[in-house]
């Protein structure tokens, strides 16, 4: 390990510091959590079969939330199930776990009422009537499925009541208040269109056996937007907008707000085709919404070359402290991954190859992943989950493997990424099928954690052991005016003078949704001096707290402060 200059501080600042370095030092920065231990023992069935039907390679995606509103993280897995290709020999299901606030988990979900029943794909959580409990509405091959939360433990599929069966094949999805009026709106990916008698059929590969289809292959679909009515229903308004017009084959998606102007704008992730980057513009004529579509003039569609590539995880944050929001992209091997500088003028610059990030994915497949202060210096890093979506290129590739190592980047001072997977801990020297990644902290200790979902295998639950000795602010956010789950906050906080700032944004990763609350890092500093919470319109109210207390989660209710 490669000492910084906190851990030189740390040495000479007495023995007990030094002893604290040293426990971090012999720690690995993530532990594996055995499946002993947890007592999460599910795996994902992904129905693989000889025909290689390409919905098997996509899943699963995976969620962070608190369903019974104790306090703690409990956890959703996304599984297969039946579907038009596959019927399962026995019951498979989807699996929610409660956390017994002592490092494991009990499963809840025949009790929840949350199994699935369809070919998962991916989950999104929140608050979509504002009641103050995370509600569920989960993707797939076939029908999607709204839970909403009955407080009691139990969740009530209301789907059809709601307007949200939506068809086809959807992937990932984002809860965020597109029009500022308080209430969660709902934005769906939609993938390829997989109906038709020929959709199986991609022939054999190199060594005589089926493959599972490169998507090139199949037609795009647009993805679906729909506006929360306020009264459990949503009502589709793609129809006449960019959104409608762009028919791609989306897999991530993030709400970010990419031109500071209050309004939530998405960042869609394509495979085989170009990105999408829809700008929101606001209130157009006779009561529509203006959505324009820009990546090709904001440089995100493409790669530097002009090529469409394999776009799947995707993500967004202020890498470097400006105030502006920056763009990630993972692809498959070969395409190498996107870094995406802000230039504030609603362009991008492709800074993969300076950042290190470029050379370190070129023969890798990324799918979850997310932007977060692992070590809370204060600084973003980068955590990248990894696969290939063919199960047989070991036969054929002497480079390039079907399960992949994870990745681990340190976000540096000066807004820089460095590769610190060799010092992550023996997970990071696994292989794995990688899917769907969520953020959170189970164990409420202030260090955010990992839960990595596999394909065709049993989740990884990775603990966080890197923030040992840096301080931190855990807050949750409650909106009054606006949205419960306040996406859209600008939360900043001062340190010993300097200023730091993060965006309350919405999804990112793949096929996942992240413990809602934030963590604010603040290092070897004694305390924050000042919290400053911009909650999103139509709110516009702005909370100035200090006197904050440390390395303890708060709530922060807005026009109110600090509340117990």
């Amino acid at each position: 390990m490669k000492f910084t200059r906190r851990d030189i501080l740390w040495l000479l600042a007495g023995s007990g510091a030094a002893r604290l370095w040293s426990q971090q030092a012999n720690s690995p920065l993530f532990t594996e959590v055995a499946s002993t231990v947890s007592g999460i023992a599910w795996t994902h069935d992904n129905a693989m079969s000889e025909n290689r039907y390409l919905p098997e390679t996509l899943g699963p995606g995976c969620a962070f939330l608190d369903y019974d509103n104790d306090g703690w993280m409990d956890i959703y897995l996304v599984n297969s199930g039946p579907c038009d290709f596959w019927k399962p020999a026995s019951p498979i299901r989807n699996a929610l776990y409660k956390n017994n606030r002592d490092g494991t988990f009990t499963d809840v979900t025949d009790k929840a009422g949350v199994c699935g029943g369809t070919f998962g794909m991916g989950v999104a959580v929140g608050d979509y009537d504002n009641d103050g409990w995370p509600d569920l509405f989960v993707t797939s091959y076939g029908r999607c499925i709204l839970y909403k939360n009955n407080h009691n433990g139990t969740f009530t599929d209301v789907t059809e009541k709601a307007g949200l069966a939506t068809p086809g094949w959807t992937t990932s999805a984002v809860w965020f208040d597109y029009d500022n009026d308080g209430r969660l709106d709902l934005f769906i990916c939609s993938f390829v269109d997989y109906s038709g008698p020929h959709k199986f059929e991609c022939g054999d590969n190199q060594i005589g056996k089926h493959y599972y289809c490169i998507p090139r292959v199949f037609k795009g679909t647009a993805s679906f937007l729909y506006h929360n009515n306020g009264d459990g229903t949503f009502t589709d308004v793609t129809k006449g907008t960019d959104i409608a017009k762009s028919i791609g084959k989306g897999l991530g998606v993030v709400a970010t707000d990419i031109n500071n102007d209050g309004r939530m704008d998405l960042f869609v992730a394509n495979d085989t085709v170009q990105n999408w980057l829809y700008v929101n513009r606001g209130p157009g004529p006779n009561g529509t919404w203006k959505w324009e579509e820009i990546a090709l003039q904001a440089e995100v569609a493409f790669s530097e070359n002009g090529q469409p590539r394999s776009g799947m995880g995707v993500d967004a944050a202020d890498i470097n402290g400006d105030g502006w929001q920056d763009l990630f992209v993972a692809n498959v091997d070969q395409e190498m991954f996107s870094v995406y500088r802000n230039n504030k003028d609603e362009t991008f610059r492709d800074v993969a190859h300076p950042s290190g990030v470029a050379q370190a994915t070129r023969l890798l497949s990324g799918w979850g992943l997310k932007f977060f202060d692992y070590d809370n210096d204060g600084n973003i890093d980068l955590f990248l989950a990894n696969g290939h979506p063919d199960d047989m290129i070991d036969h054929y590739s002497q480079q390039v493997h079907y399960r992949e190592p994870l990745l681990l980047f340190h976000g540096e001072a000066d807004g820089k990424m460095r590769n610190v997977t060799d010092q992550a801990g023996p997970a990071f020297q696994k292989t794995y099928a990688a899917r769907g990644l969520a953020v959170g902290d189970f164990d409420n200790d202030g260090a955010v954690d990992v839960l990595i979902c596999n394909n065709g295998g049993a989740p990884v639950l990775l603990k966080n052991n890197a923030a040992r000795g840096n301080n931190w602010l855990g807050i949750k956010l409650e909106g009054k005016t606006c949205n419960r789950d306040a996406i859209g906050a600008r939360i900043s906080w001062t340190v010993n003078g300097k200023k730091y700032s993060r965006l309350k944004n919405s999804g990112g990763s793949y096929l996942s949704s992240h413990d809602c609350r934030e963590v604010l890092g603040f290092g070897t500093a004694a305390r924050i001096d000042e919290l400053e919470i911009h909650w999103p319109s139509p709110s516009k109210q702005i909370d100035r707290i200090k006197d904050l207390p440390v390395n303890k989660y708060i709530r922060v209710v807005e026009g109110k402060g600090i509340v117990s």
